[in-house]
């Protein structure tokens, strides 16, 4: 006899929300998918991946250039591309935001399997196959502890 549970999972429309805040006197923008405020069954994504990207060129305040934005969207599309999957119906993951501060520019998911994510981010490394430096986590987050600062931030607004 098996303990798996099994759920039901609707997979919600991503609708974001744009947060600004100001950190250490340096401000910062994240963009955050709203629709995960509500989703359930949070525990079907119980993993939370981290990817830091070291941004290159900037402007004032630690912010990028348009130049780096557009070469981090490029490649922002390709991790999330890869990090969720081939089936769109039953993606690995949940694109959970992206934020924007002093230098950096971090992205965020709800992992299912953790291993293809960590697979695939080994595999980018180890090939040198990215426009920035970057550093990633993968951690065990079945209470979405880690989803709270970005997902209260955009409610209480």
């Amino acid at each position: 006899m098996s303990d798996k549970k099994e759920f039901r999972v609707i997979i919600p429309e991503e609708e974001y929300q744009i947060i600004e805040f100001k950190q250490e006197s340096l401000p910062g923008i994240g963009v955050i998918n709203l629709s995960l405020v509500e989703f359930e069954p949070k525990e079907v994504f119980s993993w939370h991946c981290s990817i830091m990207i070291d941004l290159e060129n900037f402007i004032e305040n630690g912010m990028p250039t348009n130049e780096d934005v557009l070469k981090a969207e490029k490649f922002e599309d390709y991790l999330d591309e890869n990090i969720k999957g081939e089936n769109k119906e039953k993606p690995n993951a949940l694109f959970l935001g992206r934020i924007t501060w002093n230098k950096t520019r971090e992205l965020i998911w709800r992992i299912f399997d953790p291993e293809s994510t960590n697979n695939f981010l080994d595999k980018i490394i180890k090939e040198e196959n990215y426009p920035f430096q970057f550093d990633y986590r993968i951690d065990d987050d079945t209470e979405w502890k880690l989803a709270e600062w970005h997902l209260k931030n955009i409610t209480e607004e």
